[in-house]
């Protein structure tokens, strides 16, 4: 099975993104500036099931289904190296999520560690240019 955390992360950030341009619009004052709106899409979809999973800790809500995904991205383990830099992961405790098979927990943790380069690739395509 083959599986992208960047691509179906770039689908799930265009749909909230459609879904909720009216609050976007009420929380930022310049929709044009993408700095803006990254720092608020980043603030909302930290915690957004449907895009990394964090509200609740997961974002499959099935353990098969994030191993699939974690198996399924060739990069997968290459996040989970970086994500363990950026979030200051002891390798310890990389080990016991492993040992103890918790996919949801490296699937919503990849999720994050990506969730702020995925916006402004999204971003950087022009999806804002429909709502000016």
């Amino acid at each position: 099975m083959s599986y992208s955390y960047l691509e179906t992360m770039k689908s799930d950030i265009q749909d909230w993104i459609d879904e909720n341009i009216d609050y976007i619009k009420d929380e930022v004052d310049d929709i044009s500036d993408i700095d803006a709106v990254a720092e608020y899409l980043n603030d909302a979809l930290w915690v957004e099931d449907s895009v990394t999973g964090n509200g609740s800790g997961s974002y499959t809500f099935d353990r098969a289904e994030a191993k699939e995904n974690v198996q399924g991205d060739p990069n997968a383990m290459d996040y989970v190296k970086d994500l363990c830099d950026e979030f200051g992961e002891d390798p310890k405790t990389i080990a016991e999520k492993f040992m103890n098979d918790d996919w949801e927990w490296f699937d919503v943790s990849i999720r994050c560690y990506l969730l702020g380069q995925v916006i402004y690739e999204v971003l950087e395509s022009g999806i804002m240019d429909k709502y000016q």
